[in-house]
């Protein structure tokens, strides 16, 4: 019986889909060191009214006293911590994990400054809230064309 087959050089190049194909190309790539820090993204929307910036972060996993917020004029960063549980039972091993731990950062601006003395925080169901009051100095103004 004869097992061997034609290779065809063409054919694995012809099959490969760089952007279909990336997500998988980081999991191959992040295989051998099972046990690495493998930082998860922390994900935000930001909208605004009149008056409020509106911040919402999907921080599933993390403890209330484990999240750190900072205000500095329209600078906004969160920080949070992930902690991983090592509840085995006696003979059980690890096979295939995909939930992540370890350290979260974002930081990012805002088009305008932050009262941060009436800014508030809720966290409720993995999602973060924040209400960002624009700060009221009055050098905003609006122009009209004549």
């Amino acid at each position: 019986m004869n097992s061997l087959s034609r290779w065809n050089p063409f054919k694995s190049a012809g099959q490969f889909d760089p952007i279909a194909n990336v997500d998988e190309l980081f999991r191959t790539l992040a295989r051998p060191w099972r046990d690495a820090d493998l930082a998860p993204d922390l994900r935000i929307d930001v909208s605004e009214d009149d008056k409020t910036y509106h911040v919402k972060a999907d921080l599933p996993g993390v403890d209330k006293q484990d999240i750190e917020i900072s205000l500095e004029r329209n600078r906004v960063s969160i920080s949070a911590e992930i902690r991983r549980e090592n509840r085995r039972k006696e003979g059980e091993k690890e096979i295939y994990t995909e939930r992540s731990y370890g350290r979260l950062f974002r930081s990012f601006s805002l088009p305008g400054d932050v009262d941060a003395t009436a800014a508030s925080a809720q966290y409720e169901d993995g999602v973060l809230t924040l209400t960002l009051p624009k700060k009221d100095d009055g050098s905003a103004r609006r122009i009209s064309v004549s």
